[in-house]
């Protein structure tokens, strides 16, 4: 049983999440990637590094640094960059889509690293039909020439890293701070991304952004990055990084809207045959392993507990 709390946050870091595809499509009219990423994470940086050291969290945080620079690499580092510079070529709403693949990804990760529930045949079903929808979208899509597929590919790389850091980030000794690690993160991000931005940020400024492009960038820094990352981290330790991924499937409803209504983008054929397909096989891999956690907790005491799945994994 979900708590109410569980369900609030899965709420509200889903329909958070949901909004960055369309402010990044905004912030591109008038910020290069590499500006807007860097501005995404010194923003982020910037409120939630203060309260962490106030609070004397660095100095754990610190300590687990090689967990906490792979966290950042995988969701901050390669992702956004991926995401943003893909927006040039597709629309939001796709962005968003192809993000759903992050469950099924996930399964298959979860799986590779020892939870054997993740080969049950109904979990493997379920990353069959999921890369099916995969493959419906990209070849309907970029093969009717709507789309390109290197774009695509790049999101899809980008679903990997979302896949794999909420593990890693669960893996992390308990008694690190989840602020110390944002705030962490956050830092590191704009250390690697400040030689870069020196380059392209000041021609961005030059060029004088509208009003709109500068609240979509600080919407993306203090909201989508400060805010969502507290919540995301406090409801993987609610519900664990399997069903913590599910969440994207609010941001797709959420990116869907945005780019639909506001943006005017239109559902193509490959969209609305592989995203049932995608939604369907995300459902099944991640099913199927809570149902063994929950049967395996009700019965089989006698069983062997090294062959036990825990919750977060």
């Amino acid at each position: 049983m979900v708590s109410r709390r569980a369900l609030l946050l899965f709420l509200s870091v889903g329909a958070i999440w949901g909004t960055p595809y369309f402010f990044i499509a905004l912030a591109l009219e008038h910020f290069q990637t590499v500006s807007i990423v860097f501005l995404r994470v010194l923003l982020g940086a910037l409120v939630l590094l203060p309260i962490a050291l106030r609070k004397g969290m660095l100095r754990r945080t610190l300590q687990a640094w090689p967990s906490v620079l792979a966290f950042a690499l995988l969701e901050m580092v390669g992702p956004w960059w991926l995401i943003t510079e893909a927006e040039r070529d597709i629309s939001s709403s796709l962005a968003g889509l192809l993000i759903t693949t992050v469950p099924f990804i996930a399964a298959f990760f979860v799986g590779l690293l020892g939870d054997k529930s993740a080969w049950h045949p109904v979990t493997v079903l379920g990353l069959v039909v999921g890369f099916s929808g995969v493959v419906s979208l990209v070849g309907l899509d970029v093969f009717s020439g709507l789309v390109g597929l290197s774009p695509v590919l790049m999101v899809l790389a980008a679903a990997v890293g979302y896949a794999v850091a909420p593990i890693v980030a669960n893996r992390m000794p308990s008694d690190v701070p989840t602020l110390g690690v944002i705030a962490v993160s956050l830092t590191m991000v704009t250390i690697i991304y400040a030689p870069f931005a020196a380059f392209t940020l000041p021609a961005d400024i030059a060029a004088s952004p509208s009003l709109e492009a500068w609240g979509s960038v600080l919407f993306l820094g203090f909201v989508c990055s400060a805010l969502a990352f507290v919540l995301f981290f406090a409801l993987i330790r609610e519900i664990g990084p399997a069903r913590a991924s599910l969440l994207t499937y609010v941001n797709l409803a959420v990116a869907l809207l945005l780019g639909v209504v506001f943006l005017a983008e239109p559902l193509t054929l490959g969209m609305l045959v592989g995203l049932p397909l995608v939604a369907i096989g995300s459902y099944l891999a991640s099913r199927r392993r809570e149902a063994y956690v929950r049967k395996s907790r009700r019965g089989h005491k006698s069983a062997d507990k090294s062959s036990e799945i825990p919750e977060t994994l």
